[in-house]
Order: structure tokens, then sequence, then C-alpha cells
């Protein structure tokens, strides 16, 4: 990946960003440890529980290899959290021109979520053709992204939401999506047994995924 990191960077370095949840600080270290030795190093640890700040602080403090970024940013004060504690990217449920100038001005590349082609153009307005499409299954799913390849052919999503190994390949197949969010590779059965090798084993399957 290079020095300066872009959205679409860190949508390139792997198949499958994980969207992680994370009660305990205490799991954030080994998890990234476990992620990283399966290959994944872009992580998204969301601010959906009060200790998603102090995750990404331990994580960006102790494991320095691994991307750590910040999903669920909402405004301008989530950003700023995030960027304090040392998440090199921000990922947002949508978007707002608050949002976008807020992570600009803190040279926080976003990640900004859309479901509507509206909401894409409200984005692309201010300079952002790499968004999350979220959320992805509720929102029309791989035929909604395939109706946007002509209009928005310019635009390159990650979607998110609903997506499973199941499904995945048929996302990654699509020539507008470059990566895909995935709650499945950090389970919280795992989290909460300390079953770091099956969550190596889950990232090291991701790799097999291609585009086609």
């Amino acid at each position: 990946m290079a020095t300066q990191l872009t959205a679409l960077s860190i949508m390139q370095d792997a198949p499958v960003i994980p969207v992680i949840v994370l009660h305990q600080v205490e799991h954030a270290v080994p998890m990234a440890k476990a992620l990283l030795a399966g290959g994944v190093r872009v992580l998204e640890v969301t601010l959906r529980t009060p200790q998603g700040l102090a995750c990404i602080e331990a994580i960006a403090k102790a494991v320095p290899e691994a991307i750590v970024g910040a999903g669920t940013v909402r405004n301008a004060a989530d950003a700023a959290a995030a960027a304090r504690a040392g998440a090199r990217f921000a990922v947002s449920p949508g978007y707002t021109s608050k949002l976008g100038q807020a992570c600009r001005d803190l040279d926080l590349p976003l990640l900004p979520g859309v479901a509507t082609s509206g909401e894409i153009m409200m984005a692309q307005d201010d300079g952002f053709n790499e968004l999350k499409f979220f959320p992805a299954l509720q929102s029309g799913g791989a035929p909604m992204l395939k109706a946007w390849q002509g209009p928005f052919g310019d635009v390159r999503f990650c979607p998110t939401g609903g997506i499973s190994p199941a499904n995945a390949a048929e996302f990654l197949a699509l020539s507008n999506v470059v990566c895909v969010g995935g709650s499945w590779l950090v389970p919280a059965s795992a989290l909460d047994s300390g079953n770091w090798s099956q969550i190596t084993d889950l990232a090291l399957a991701t790799l097999t995924l291609r585009q086609s």
C-alpha cells in the first residue's frame, strides 16, 4: 500500500475489509494480530461500542503494521476522535458534506456510505468517487450495483451489510466493486473464547476471493 493512504488504496489492499465490533479493549491487539497473520491488514473497528476508540488506539500503538480505521463515523466529532485515537481512515454509514469536509481537514481518508443515486451524486459533488454501498442487501444488492455501472461508471464501491462467504464472490465479480466489508471474519464467539486461530483461518479464506 502506498505511504499516502487514499480510500481507493485502502479498498484495493484485500478483497474483504473486516467490520469489527469490540466490547473489550483487551481483545483488540490479539484480534488485530490474528487478522494480520491471515493476510488482512486493513481493519475497520466500529464506533458502535463505548470501547471502540480505545480499541483503535490500542491497535494503532501495538500493531503498527495494521492499517486500522474507524467505522460508524457519523459526524465531525467522531472523525476528530477517531483521528486522535490513531485511526488512519474513516468509514461512515451515510454521507454529509460536513463530515466530508471534516475528514479532509483531518487528512483522514473517508469511505462514505450511500444507498441511493442521489446520495452518490451528493458524495461525488464533494469529490468522493470511492463509496461504501450500505446496507447492501437491503438496498438492492448486486442487481443495484449492476444498474449503477452505466450512470456511475466512474464510481468504485465497497458493499457492506449482509455480505457473507456465500455471496461475497458475486459482489466481487462486478466491475465497479473493489472489495466488500464483512463482519464474519471476527465472530463474537471467537472473541469471547480467545480463538485467535479461527480468526486467522477466516482471514486466510478471504484471500482466495478474486474478482473476475
